[in-house]
């Protein structure tokens, strides 16, 4: 009987994404592999950039692709196409099968444990059809209106670098062979400004803001972006350096994420079991500050980091991370559970080709109980951190060295905006002397953190 291939069968797989993924499953398995998986990806995109008015560019999008990855055993093999004809298709799939063979063998690999396997029920407000409601015109006219909004701000905002507009949908399948098929749908839209102030010396400083969501009618509207956007840049005008010293450090709430991303990297599974982290073997140990506790939760309706199940067909779940400064957790998917001895915790993040990899639910810093005014307002000499720059970090010492700039706290207030400087200090340090974290907790994307004050930090100047 010859081999039956995609041109043969019900032209209704071309468009049934659902059933394709799953007939791709079972011809692998019909072609010798032991195990299968298969992902399906289909989304659109638009993005438009105006500067001074203009449209500068202006795309649009529509991708679709889908990979397999094919067990041979204890070997394992990937491969992917953006061509949905029957020989694409084919050429793909013996791509997979043949490579799973020549492949070198890996106790670890494998798809999760049956019993692991599953999907979040009901609607999780991933969805909304009106990030492409409005006409191309009026998408460009959120960009140029958030625009306008930051250069009639002040006679002192002379220039930009744009303002924008983003919006995409995505759709995306799994499925595998032992039974899991599982889809969801997500959109998102975003709308920024990039404004450049200049002062009578002509010296020019640029800052930006944006507002991201899930649907068009959450998003901030595009004044008021653009407003926030001027006044971040108007208050580094005449910025200047400060004397080295050792002060407390508050970190705005856009870098504060990245302290937040550091321990990220030191509590993914990868990192950990090749012991290329500060945080390998430090479980039920404490880590930071009584202050601190991190959750990653890819549960929250709407949240950003939201999905039913993760890139494996696990489904997603809330984990404790950190507990009052304790490390209670590591963040898992099935490859890195089985080299460390422990679970899943539902965090494979996959492309369309390759091993999963690990990523972040709805990861954040718990809110305390203060307000960021009334956490500067405790500092008499200090640094409060608006940008970094460059990369300084050693995840394996935890040495941290970045060049920052941000706003000199002085008398419990902001007084004048300072740069080229650095901050510098060890993240195992770091953790622990977090002293205050604030009340402004708020998504912007998978990974949040409110404004956060870390003592014994050495801020490097003149």
């Amino acid at each position: 009987m010859p081999e039956t291939t995609l041109e043969t069968r019900n032209p209704k797989l071309e468009t049934d994404l659902k059933e394709l993924a799953s007939d791709i499953v079972r011809r692998a398995m019909s072609g010798g592999a032991t195990a299968a998986e298969c992902v399906v990806r289909e989304g659109d995109e638009f993005s438009t950039l105006v500067r001074l008015g203009q449209v500068e560019t202006l795309k649009e999008a529509g991708s679709r692709s889908i990979g397999v990855r094919v067990f041979n055993g204890q070997r394992s093999a990937s491969t992917h196409s953006s061509d949905f004809s029957g020989a694409g298709l084919d050429r793909m799939l013996k791509s997979a099968l043949e490579l799973s063979k020549i492949t070198s063998e890996d106790p670890f690999s494998g798809l999760p444990d049956p019993s692991q396997l599953g999907s979040l029920s009901g609607d999780l407000d991933l969805y909304s059809s009106d990030v492409y409601s409005l006409p191309g015109q009026e998408r460009i006219a959120y960009a140029r209106r958030a625009e306008k909004a930051a250069l009639d701000f002040d006679p002192r905002i002379k220039n930009s670098e744009g303002g924008s507009f983003d919006a995409a949908t995505g759709h995306k399948i799994l499925a595998n062979s032992l039974g899991f098929v599982g889809e969801y749908r997500r959109s998102y839209c975003s709308v920024a400004a990039v404004p450049i102030a200049q002062d009578e010396n002509g010296a020019m400083q640029r800052d930006y803001w944006y507002s991201v969501a899930r649907s068009l009618n959450r998003l901030e509207p595009p004044e008021h972006v653009g407003k926030v956007a001027a006044q971040r840049a108007l208050r580094r005008l005449g910025a200047r350096k400060v004397k080295t010293a050792q002060v407390p450090v508050i970190f705005d709430p856009l870098v504060a994420t990245s302290i937040l991303e550091h321990i990220f990297e030191g509590v993914n599974g990868d990192s950990v079991y090749r012991g290329a982290s500060f945080l390998a073997g430090k479980l039920g140990q404490k880590i930071a500050a009584a202050e601190v506790t991190v959750v990653d939760d890819g549960t929250i309706i709407g949240g950003f980091g939201t999905s039913p199940f993760d890139g494996e067909g696990v489904p997603s779940r809330r984990t404790l991370v950190i507990e009052k400064g304790v490390l209670t957790s590591y963040l898992l998917n099935t490859y890195t559970a089985k080299k460390l001895g422990l679970q899943t915790t539902g965090n494979a993040a996959r492309g369309l080709a390759g091993t999963p990899g690990i990523g972040p639910g709805n990861y954040f810093l718990q809110a305390g109980p203060r307000t960021p005014k009334q956490i500067i307002a405790d500092v008499k000499e200090g640094l409060y951190v608006t940008e970094f720059m460059g990369m300084g970090v050693n995840l394996v010492t935890g040495d941290y060295s970045r060049g920052a700039s941000g706003l000199w706290i002085s008398g419990g207030e902001l007084t004048y905006p300072v740069e080229e400087i650095t901050v510098a200090g060890n993240l195992k340090h770091m953790f622990l002397n977090i002293s205050e974290v604030a009340s402004d907790l708020e998504f912007r994307g998978a990974v949040a953190a409110p404004t956060i004050r870390i003592d014994g930090l050495t801020v490097g100047g003149e």
